[in-house]
């Protein structure tokens, strides 16, 4: 009896279904490959801008692997007070990229390193204070970050698309946007079957479809998979030990507020899909798993932690909302970070094809927060205006990314992501508008004014009972239709 109770409240709670060992593998695979692009992204940058060798970016890439892994199984299956237990998949935070770099050119990677263990033990530190702000997280300001996650992420589809490097001859070449192309026909093909689990695949599928498409077309290569070892340990402080500079610590500590306010919105978000409920203690837990990660994956050689944004759209796409499912894709990130030869083969699907399922996923992001700004009450309230900035707002950093370039650093890194700024900005206004009310007026907005619709007291007054429109005609109550002129006769 006591089993039967145990296993009823277990599965209360929608990620908490197991799929089963074969479904976890299929849609944890599919996990890694939507997000694969961007976990290599930040070391092959930071790599090559602090002139490692091409070897030594190589151990950047695998141990950026192997602590994503890790941090996703720590965020999904947790342990006590670490770990959402939500379907995230988490991975090398872009946040960062800029302030890493500045660091490493002045106090090289061991500073870079040192500076990200540092600002993650403060950030791990002060996320009760972090835990405590989800009542000034209601569905208006969810959907304003979800929608926005999902617009900031198009750019990268069409990069994507586009081939992925802009350096190489073909970016943006007829052949890789068609190749994308037949990728998205792929997706929207797939999901129309009436097969649930080929729909639910579809991603996974038409990625396998689209590479195959691309390897008879000549635009990809698996001749370097076999190159390289196939089995490797990733090697503690293999960049020598960390450093700890003062003003790296407090440049990263910014780069790690920026992280817990997009870590908190993505578990918010991720909540919000899945429809799951997400308290304090829960996000406290999440928060601090990003934390413990980003304190520890210096240790292999990797950077801060946060959640995937691209994963929660695929979270959106296929309905599969089991933690197990991307556990089991954290595992995955695991055993490429040991096997070298499971990343080159993932590494061989190329930028276009993942480009034509990004905007699937992408584009079901935003929906997804278009979804839940529709439950928002916007009369006689500022709430829309409240929508219109923080998107707004949020959109300058990917219309103009050099916005910001002549600000202080500090002011860049916080607001260079669309992401945060949105966020920021929503949070505020929220504040200012929906909880603070010194200084409110009990006047209406011209913005609210301008938006409600009204109705002139004599208009109302000239009705009779039973009056009624049909069709764009008034008629009385007999069925007899009422002339409506368009102004009063003079």
């Amino acid at each position: 009896m006591a089993n039967n109770i145990e296993e009823t409240v277990s599965h209360t709670r929608p990620e908490d279904e197991n799929l089963g060992i074969g479904a976890n593998l299929a849609y944890g695979l599919q996990h890694v490959l939507t997000m694969y692009g961007g976990i290599v992204a930040v070391p092959l940058i930071l790599g090559q801008a602090a002139g490692l060798g091409s070897s030594d970016v190589g151990l950047l890439i695998t141990a950026s692997l192997f602590a994503g892994g890790l941090a996703t199984i720590l965020q999904t299956i947790g342990l006590p007070f670490f770990g959402s237990r939500l379907p995230l998949v988490q991975g090398v935070s872009f946040s960062g990229v800029a302030t890493m770099i500045a660091i490493s050119g002045s106090g090289g990677i061991e500073s870079v390193l040192g500076a990200v263990m540092a600002a993650s033990l403060i950030g791990l530190l002060i996320t009760p204070v972090f835990s405590r702000i989800t009542r000034f997280f209601p569905p208006l300001v969810t959907g304003i970050v979800i929608t926005t996650i999902g617009l900031t992420l198009m750019p990268v589809a069409a990069r994507w698309a586009m081939g992925g490097n802009s350096a190489t001859p073909d970016f943006g070449s007829q052949a890789n946007i068609q190749l994308a192309a037949a990728t998205l026909v792929i997706v929207l093909l797939l999901s129309k079957l009436g097969s649930a689990s080929i729909s639910r695949l579809s991603i996974l599928i038409a990625l396998i479809i689209g590479t195959v498409i691309a390897y008879f077309a000549g635009m990809t290569d698996f001749s370097k998979v076999a190159e390289g070892p196939l089995f490797s340990l990733p090697t503690v402080f293999h960049f020598g030990y960390p450093t700890f500079e003062i003003a790296a610590v407090v440049s990263m500590f910014i780069v790690i507020m920026v992280t817990l306010v997009e870590t908190s919105a993505d578990i918010l978000a991720v909540g919000e899909i899945i429809e799951t409920k997400v308290d304090s203690r829960r996000l406290g837990d999440g928060l601090r798993a990003d934390m413990l990660s980003s304190l520890i994956a210096p240790v292999f050689g990797s950077f801060t932690q946060s959640a995937f944004a691209q994963n929660v759209g695929l979270v959106a796409v296929t309905g599969v909302k089991s933690r197990y499912v991307v556990a089991t894709g954290g595992m995955f990130l695991v055993t490429l970070g040991l096997l070298p030869v499971m990343g080159r083969i993932v590494a061989a699907v190329p930028s276009a094809v993942l480009g034509g399922a990004g905007i699937v996923l992408f584009g079901t992001v935003a929906a997804s927060g278009i979804r839940t700004l529709s439950k928002v009450d916007y009369n006689n309230n500022m709430n829309l205006v409240i929508v219109a900035t923080s998107i707004g707002f949020g959109m300058i950093p990917i219309a103009s990314p050099g916005f910001y370039e002549h600000f202080p650093a500090w002011v860049a890194t916080i607001f260079h992501s669309g992401i945060s700024s949105a966020a920021l900005m929503a949070i505020s206004l929220n504040l200012l508008f929906n909880h603070l009310s010194a200084g409110n007026s009990d006047q209406q907005s011209v913005f609210v004014a301008g938006m409600e619709r009204t109705l002139r007291y004599q208009d109302i007054a000239r009705l009779h009972d039973g009056d009624h429109f049909l069709n764009g005609k008034l008629y009385d109550a007999k069925g007899i239709e009422v002339p409506v002129i368009a102004s009063e006769a003079h």
